[in-house]
């Protein structure tokens, strides 16, 4: 009998424990399916994400190589034209001078110079300028500025706009400063087209362009030049300032 009961007790026990360990097992194994497949899930979302970046620098080296190539393709374009206008500067400036008149004075000077015929823009030249006037009055856009004055004068050139925009250029350079490049942009308005109503001012702005480089005496030169041929222009009125100031 003892043994009887004693089975009764024992049994139900082990039974429980027997229970409770397979329900622990169960749970485990719940846990561990669980994690793995958070497992899973966390290790495919790194793949993306990992994917993802991969493409966003291959964007941004895409990215970087056309900045590159652009910003050479800028350089080499300002060094051609300005290439071009040091190669036409120099052409004007090795022409011979111009004999003097009886007068005394350069045949190119006062009454004697003979104003050509420049070619006037139509509605759409005249549109380009006034945008680029608009990038340096306004906007202050110097670097574009520079870019389209190079565009405009390729596109329209010989013409009563083009030797503004010369002009244009040469102050643009004066302002940022690029002396060098705004003395060539000067010599070509004021040999090239000495005729022209920018003449005057592009003297003018030769002579202070030398003064900033300290080439002194061709700053002088240029200034008399102004009052020598060009007395009743504003720009005379000006040069006759600076050298008054020189002197004093």
């Amino acid at each position: 009998m003892r043994k009887i009961l004693m089975a009764t007790v024992v049994l139900p026990l082990a039974l429980g424990q027997a229970g409770v360990a397979l329900a622990q097992s169960a749970q485990d194994s719940q846990r561990n399916a669980n994690s793995s497949q958070a497992t899973s899930e966390l290790f495919y979302m790194i793949q993306q994400l990992q994917g993802e970046v991969r493409r966003l620098q291959g964007e941004v080296e895409e990215q970087r190589h056309l900045i590159n190539r652009l910003q050479q393709q800028g350089r080499d374009r300002y060094i051609d034209l300005d290439q071009r206008i040091l190669d036409l500067s120099e052409k004007v400036a090795s022409q011979p001078a111009p004999e003097a008149s009886e007068g005394g004075g350069s045949a190119a000077s006062g009454q004697a110079r003979e104003a050509r015929e420049y070619r006037q823009p139509d509605a759409e030249e005249r549109k380009a300028y006034e945008q680029i006037q608009d990038l340096i009055r306004n906007q202050k856009k110097y670097d574009e500025a520079i870019s389209r004055i190079y565009e405009f004068i390729d596109e329209y050139p010989e013409g009563d706009l083009t030797v503004n925009a010369y002009y244009w250029l040469g102050e643009v350079y004066l302002v940022k400063p690029q002396l060098e490049q705004a003395k060539q942009a000067f010599t070509i308005v004021a040999t090239r087209f000495a005729d022209h109503r920018k003449a005057p001012d592009a003297v003018y702005k030769l002579g202070v362009t030398h003064d900033r480089l300290g080439e002194k005496e061709q700053a002088r030169r240029s200034m008399q030049t102004v009052i020598d041929d060009y007395p009743s222009s504003s720009a005379a009125d000006l040069a006759r300032k600076f050298l008054e100031s020189q002197n004093g």
